[in-house]
């Protein structure tokens, strides 16, 4: 590699078809558009509007959906680099209904498997994996094999490397149950320095819902900093020496699906930016409540310069423009 990464970003990616009527069930729907997604994907984006260099590793199906990703990408400004093709299941698409300000549900189309959780360990790019500024993965990847033995060879390979994430983004529907989760994830901690998660993943990840005592029992896994998301009640962030709470930034909400990845690729440049947690958390909050107020995920992540427009201001600019 000539360069190293800021971020490289390992997991889900896939179409999102997000419905532009709003406020009925999808059997109603009659006008959807299409969108790049999956957690992962949507971090790198983030970052990468940041101006942070960023790839994913990350595999789509030998279908137009997998070259529309790839597309996708590197328009974003994300290398694909590491996002393969596989033969057998195609590019996974994920519909949602939109029930604003806070009822949006998923459907995932990744049956039996998806692409993405068929890396295999001796595909792992480990160079760019061990030198990245950030290495960011999620749960999901620890849902199924070959996936789950290559995340944990990425992160034997990176030595617990400062700025290595874990996302604790738990979706029941990947997961025969939540022990197995739990068993997975416990071990994954044993890994990285940073965990971000909600009150309902850290309870799958240690065993405990009230964010003060899911920060301690994440620091005491080894993690340096544990960030527990609080919904209205803002977010937490603990280190061994310090604890900041910060409340949410009000928006109008028009999808909040977006939001946690627009916060992570926000944290990700505050990481990378060196600094304090207080500066770090109100900037990817603001990040997470503008791509709250429209309607895609990954086309609607902020610039830096747009987070700090809204931070300078103290207010969102009018989002109904962004509603469809």
């Amino acid at each position: 590699m000539a360069q190293s990464y800021d971020l490289v970003s390992m997991g889900r990616c896939g179409v999102d078809i997000y419905p532009l009527d709003h406020g009925v069930g999808l059997e109603d729907v009659e006008r959807f558009a299409k969108f790049l997604g999956g957690s992962a994907t949507n971090v790198a984006v983030a970052a990468a509007r940041h101006g942070r260099r960023a790839a994913i590793v990350t595999r789509t199906g030998r279908d137009p959906f997998g070259r529309f990703v790839r597309r996708a990408l590197r328009g974003f400004g994300v290398d694909d680099a590491f996002a393969g093709e596989v033969d057998g299941p195609p590019t996974p698409v994920t519909f949602c209904e939109i029930f604003p300000p806070d009822h949006f549900p998923l459907y995932f189309y990744r049956y039996p498997i998806a692409p993405d959780l068929l890396i295999e360990p001796e595909e792992v790019p480990f160079d760019a994996v061990r030198e990245a500024g950030v290495f960011w993965a999620t749960i999901t990847g620890l849902s199924q094999e070959p996936s789950r033995s290559a995340h944990f060879a990425a992160w034997r390979a990176r030595g617990r490397r400062a700025h290595t994430v874990l996302d604790l983004d738990y979706r029941p529907m990947f997961w025969p149950d939540p022990g197995e989760a739990s068993a997975q994830v416990s071990q994954a901690l044993e890994h990285v320095t940073v965990a971000v998660g909600n009150r309902e993943e850290c309870e799958v990840a240690v065993g405990e819902a009230d964010p003060r005592r899911a920060a301690d029992a994440l620091l005491e896994r080894g993690v340096e900093l544990a960030i527990v998301k609080q919904g209205p009640k803002g977010v937490l962030a603990a280190t061994a020496d310090e604890r900041v709470e910060v409340p949410p930034f009000p928006v109008t909400v028009v999808n909040g699906l977006g939001a946690g990845d627009a916060f992570g690729g926000a944290l990700v440049h505050g990481l990378l930016s060196g600094w304090d947690l207080t500066r770090i958390l109100r900037f990817a909050n603001v990040a997470g409540a503008i791509v709250a107020g429209r309607l895609e995920c990954a086309d609607a992540m902020p610039t830096a310069a747009e987070v700090e427009t809204v931070l300078l201001k103290g207010a969102m600019p009018n989002s109904g423009e962004d509603a469809r």
